[in-house]
C-alpha cells in the first residue's frame, strides 16, 4: 500500500474541503491514487448530502441586498442544521449572493431560484457543493422581493432578523424604523390593514372579559373599545411606542422628522419551523451498544 502522507492528505482536503480523517481514510482506500479517492469522496459526499436532507435546518442567516440606487432589493432566507455553520463565511457569501440573484433576476419562486446561475453555476449546483463541504443540510427556504416607491434601506441583528423598509426622508429616520422592526415584528403597517376578523375575534374575547366585570353596560363598552384601540396599536407599526422613545409612536416618530413609510418586510431566521430536541446522554449511550 502506497503511503498516505500528511501533505497528500492537505491536498485532498483542499481539493474537496472535506475532513481530514474522511480524506485518510479515503486515500489509504485507493491506495494513495488522490484522483480516486477524490471520485471516492464525491460518491460518499453525495450519500451524506442524500442523508442530511432529511434533516431539520432551523438555524441559518438572512441574506440582504439594496442595489446602490437604493431602488431594489431583496430578503432571503437560508437555512441550515447548527449555528456554527450558520456563522460559516462560505455560507454566508452564498446567502448573500442569493440575495443579490433574487433583486436582479426576479425569480417566481424557490424552484426557479434553483435555475439561475452564479457566476457560471447554477444556484442548485452551489448548494449541493456546499452541503458536500461543509455536511449539514442547507436549504433557501424563502425570499422577498421589493421595488421602492421611495429608497430602501436595511437592518440586520445579527443575520438572524433581516428587515427591508420602503421610506422617503431623513437616512435615519429609515434606520431606526428598520431596528423597531427588527425588535417588535409588527404583523402590519397600519390599523386598517388589520384583518376585520381578526379584530372582531378580539372584540369577543374583550367583551366575554368585560361582562365577567359586573360593571355598567356603558362602562363595558368602553372597556371593550379602549382594549380594541390598544390591540390594534400593538400588532401595526404605525401604532407602536417607538423603541428609542416610548413617549412616541413610530407614526410620530416619523412625522417629527418629515419621513414617510411606504412598505416593509422582515423575515426572522427559522420562524415557524418545528426545531428537533435531543437527548444527549442517551444518543451517546446509544451509540455505545
Amino acid at each position: 500500500m502506497a503511503e498516505v502522507t500528511a501533505a497528500l492528505v492537505k491536498e485532498l482536503r483542499e481539493m474537496t474541503g472535506l475532513g481530514m480523517m474522511e480524506c485518510k481514510k479515503a486515500l489509504q482506500e485507493s491506495n494513495g491514487d488522490i484522483g480516486k479517492a477524490e471520485e471516492f469522496l464525491r460518491i460518499r459526499s453525495g450519500a451524506k448530502a442524500s442523508k442530511a436532507a432529511s434533516r431539520v435546518a432551523a438555524e441559518g442567516v438572512v441574506g440582504v441586498f439594496i442595489s446602490a440606487d437604493g431602488k431594489l432589493g431583496s430578503l432571503v432566507e437560508v437555512n441550515c442544521e447548527t449555528d456554527f455553520v450558520a456563522k460559516n463565511d462560505d455560507f454566508l457569501a452564498f446567502a448573500n449572493a442569493l440575495a443579490g440573484l433574487v433583486a436582479t433576476a426576479n425569480p417566481a419562486d424557490a424552484a426557479a431560484l434553483a435555475e439561475l446561475s452564479i457566476d457560471g453555476t447554477k444556484v442548485e449546483a452551489r448548494r449541493q457543493a456546499l452541503v458536500q463541504k461543509i455536511g449539514e443540510n442547507i436549504s433557501i427556504r424563502r425570499f422577498q422581493r421589493m421595488e421602492a416607491a421611495g429608497k430602501l434601506t436595511q437592518y440586520l441583528h445579527g443575520a438572524k432578523i433581516g428587515v427591508l423598509v420602503d421610506f422617503e426622508g431623513p437616512e435615519d429616520a429609515g434606520k431606526d424604523v428598520a431596528m423597531h422592526i427588527a425588535f417588535s415584528k409588527p404583523r402590519y403597517l397600519k390599523k386598517d390593514d388589520v384583518p376585520a376578523e381578526a379584530t372582531a375575534k378580539e372584540r369577543e374575547i374583550l367583551q366575554a372579559r368585560a361582562n365577567e366585570s359586573g360593571k355598567p353596560a356603558e362602562i363595558v363598552a368602553k372597556m371593550v373599545e379602549g382594549g380594541i384601540n390598544k390591540y390594534l396599536a400593538e400588532i401595526s407599526l404605525l401604532g407602536q411606542p417607538f423603541v428609542k422613545d416610548d413617549k412616541q409612536t413610530v407614526e410620530k416618530m416619523l412625522a417629527a422628522r418629515k419621513a414617510k413609510l411606504h412598505r416593509y418586510a422582515f423575515f426572522v431566521v427559522g420562524e415557524g419551523i418545528e426545531k428537533k430536541t435531543t437527548d444527549f446522554a442517551a444518543e451517546v449511550a446509544g451509540m455505545a451498544r
